[in-house]
Formats: C-alpha cells, structure tokens, sequence
C-alpha cells in the first residue's frame, strides 16, 4: 500500500503523490515566541517531526520549512512590558523553545525561517493583491484583504461566507469594509517601539500575522508545495487567510495537501489558561522524563485529540518501560529494515494508513514479546530501528529503566553488596530488609545466576 493522508481540504484519505517524484515540500506553521512553549506546542510538532521522519524513512528527501513568527502584538507586548527589545525577547525564547524541542526528540527542520526576515517578500504579496483588487488601504494606514472578492475562500473550513459572516461578532472597525477581512499590513502604532516597524510603500508599520508564512513558504517551496501542516485550531481563520493570500496573489493552488493534528485537552477539558489548566513543557518534563512525554504523544494518532493527565503520562511511561525492558534484555543487532518481512510490513501499512502510530506500536509491543520470549538480537535489533522511525527507544535502556530512583548508582551498588554479604552470612532478615529499603527508594533488585541488577520502581 502507498502512502495515504487524510487532507482537510478535501476531507478524504488520499494516496500521496509529490510534486515532485522522490521530493517533498512541507511547510508547518511554527511558534509566536513570545513565552515557553506549552503541550499544545508538543504535541503539533512532535506529530509534523513523526511525518517529515516517516517520509524520509520511505525514502523521501524532504524539504521541510518551519517558521518562527517575530513579530506579534503579543510579542510586542511582552517586550514592552519587560522592558527589553522585540529581538532581545525573540531570541531568548527561540532559543528555549529549541530546548524544548531538543529534549522531545524534535528534529530541526531544513529551514527555520523568522518572519522578520521576510517583511520584503510580504510587501511583494501585498502590492500584488492591491494590484488586484484584492486588498485596499483603510484608513488609518492598515491594508486589508477583501475577503468577498476571493471565490473561493471558505474552502478549507467549508463553511460559505455567510456561514461565516454570521458567526463573526467584530463589527466593522479600524475601517474594514466586511468583518471578515483581514490586515495585511498594519500601521505603525506612537505606542510601538522602533524595532516593531518597517518602512513600506503604506507608510511605516508590520505585516499582519497571516501574510508571513504566505511569504515565507513561497520563498522557500515555491508557489505550490506538498503537504501543509499544523494544529487544528488554525484551519480557520490563519490557514484559510494563507490560502487567499497565496492563491489570490500566485493563481495557483497553495498546497496539495492539508494536515492538522487534533487538539489537546487537560482531564478531558479544552486546555485553556483561563480554566487553569495551561501546562507549559517546562512543567511536564519537572514530572515526567521527555522520552515519556514523546512516547505519550506518538501512541494517540495525529488526528485524535489528546487528553493529557498526570495518569496518562504515568501509563505512557510504564509502557515504554516495558519496551525499553525488552531492549535491556539483549544487545540489540544492526539492522536494514526489509519492509516486505514482517513485523515491518505490518508497522509500513500501519504508518501508510495516514501515520497510523496507535497500530505500529502495537507492532513494537509484539516485537518485545518476542525478544522476552527468544532473547533473539535480531528482533531487538528491529525494534529500537522501527522505534526510531517514530523518535522514540533510541536511549541508554538501563539509563532509563534506573530514572526515577531517589538513590545515586554507587549508593546502590554498596547496598547490593551489603545485601549479598548478608546472604552469604545466611542473615537473611538483613538482605530482606535491604531489599525493602531500596524499594522504598524506588529501586527494584532482580536477582539472577549471574548476580544482582537492578532498575528504578514503576
């Protein structure tokens, strides 16, 4: 079976077919780095990092764009209020939100554009619009987008402009001739700091969000690319605005298909910060060891919405745990996958069908079976190569398996020791007790002909 993905645009599975034979040409909508980063942030980026490594494992070269945005009203805002530069506050979070995506296994992308860098390109798409009739300059100094003038817009959504219109509760402000429209080009702010404006054909002021990744993923993919992918919450308006911009300034299609992963919910509610229940990365990984975060994200599909709760991840890390025992009991051997053996084959149809991960690790589990039941090196081996097509079972099994003891490995070994000594003097009370002990601790001693291990308590 090839390659199928469910594309939003069409609201159907379709086989994949590139552009370009062998190439692939992906754009994510990537971070407004204004703050940490948060589990919604995790979990949009750990899913696109899934896809450009199953493409790439299917012998796809990839080239893969996700943008930074830079400027922001929130961004601005942030800056202002802590008194440093917008670039002071930019590249600071940029930089902790590599952090975080380092640690998640996310892998840096081919290109990581900041829109900053892109204003020039905007302006081009701007004019190309007014030129066009598709944009028109309110007063104020603002440049909209006329959303009626557009025929097609609504097609990602699928809701028609009145659907739409009867939704929108802005009113006709700042100049806008229909609530729908949107700013391309806002002017300058007396309020706004320096750094926030450029100068323009419009007077001095910055692009509207949605005008920079139509900017940026023409620059750098051309006018029409694969895939386009981000979080289901920016299907409308952001991704609907894109495709008017590009479609409306190029005369082509943006993007051939459409992905959004599902949204993340705390205890089963919408993760929100005015319900208090907004966990940013930071604070997850304080709980929880960022294999396990990974591996909670990667065993839902993309699509599904994610319900996060201390009780899930606890789940998820018992259940990596209990691959990462497989992979402890035997060296694993170098291997080429042969996609036409299974359990590959299975773990291929399974990420064929749109990235299926709930189904290929169903095929990891039954690989760990087998390597607990024959010891054999050669489905170790398979095991953590189809792991790394998901990001995951690439670390030190024993340095995970030990995470989470409140004891430092020589403390250990001069207790295990102790214990042996004790056995040996037939005082089997005190290597009971010693065994306790380190329980306790979170230590679970494994006795075997070959001596005594350990690893850290579940």
């Amino acid at each position: 079976m090839s390659l199928r993905i469910y594309n939003t645009l069409s609201r159907a599975l379709e086989d994949f077919s590139p552009l370009e034979p062998g190439r692939v040409r992906m754009y994510v909508c990537g971070i407004t780095v204004y703050d940490l980063c948060h589990v919604g942030h995790a979990r949009a980026n750990v899913a696109f990092d899934l896809v450009q490594r199953w493409l790439k494992a299917s012998g796809y070269a990839v080239n893969f764009v996700r943008n930074i945005t830079d400027i922001e009203d929130k961004i601005i805002r942030r800056a202002v209020e802590n008194g440093e530069t917008v670039r002071s506050l930019t590249d600071r979070m940029i930089a902790e939100m590599h952090r975080d995506f380092d640690a998640l296994g996310i892998e840096r992308p081919t290109h990581e554009p900041r829109a900053t860098d892109y204003v020039p390109q905007m302006l081009d798409i701007v004019r190309q619009l007014e030129g066009k009739g598709l944009a028109y300059r309110a007063e104020g100094g603002d440049v909209n987008y006329a959303v009626r003038r557009f025929p097609g817009y609504g097609k990602l959504s699928g809701k028609s402009l009145d659907e739409l219109h009867a939704g929108e509760r802005v009113a006709v402000l700042d100049g806008k001739e229909d609530p729908l429209d949107f700013v391309l080009w806002k002017a300058a702010k007396p309020s706004e700091p320096g750094d926030a404006q450029w100068d323009s054909p419009y007077g001095k002021g910055r692009p509207g969000w949605h005008i920079e990744c139509s900017a940026m993923s023409c620059a750098l993919l051309g006018k029409t690319f694969d895939i386009h992918g981000g979080g289901a919450d920016l299907q409308f308006p952001h991704h609907e605005n894109e495709i008017a911009q590009s479609e409306g300034a190029n005369g082509q299609p943006l993007a051939r298909y459409w992905m959004h992963n599902g949204f993340v919910n705390i205890d089963n509610e919408k993760m929100s910060k005015s319900l208090g229940n907004f966990f940013t990365i930071r604070e997850v990984l304080e709980r929880f060891d960022a294999q396990t975060l990974r591996f909670f994200i990667v065993r839902s599909h993309y699509r599904s919405p994610l319900n996060y709760s201390d009780a899930h991840l606890e789940d998820a890390r018992g259940a990596l745990r209990r691959l990462y025992t497989a992979l402890d009991l035997v060296a694993p051997a170098p291997v080429v996958v042969d996609w036409a053996q299974p359990p590959a084959a299975k773990f291929k149809s399974a990420m064929d069908n749109d990235f299926g991960t709930p189904e290929a690790i169903a095929v990891l589990f039954d690989l760990a079976a087998e390597v607990n039941r024959t010891r054999s090196a050669q489905a170790a081996g398979l095991l953590k190569a189809l792991g790394a097509c998901l990001g995951i079972l690439q670390g030190d099994p024993k340095t995970f398996l030990r995470a989470g003891t409140r004891l430092d490995e020589a403390t250990i070994a001069r207790r295990i020791d102790e214990r042996a000594a004790a056995k040996k003097a037939k005082n089997f009370a005190e290597a009971d007790r010693i065994r306790a002990e380190l329980l306790a601790q979170g230590v679970v001693l494994k006795d075997s002909p070959s001596g005594t291990t350990w690893e850290a308590a579940t």
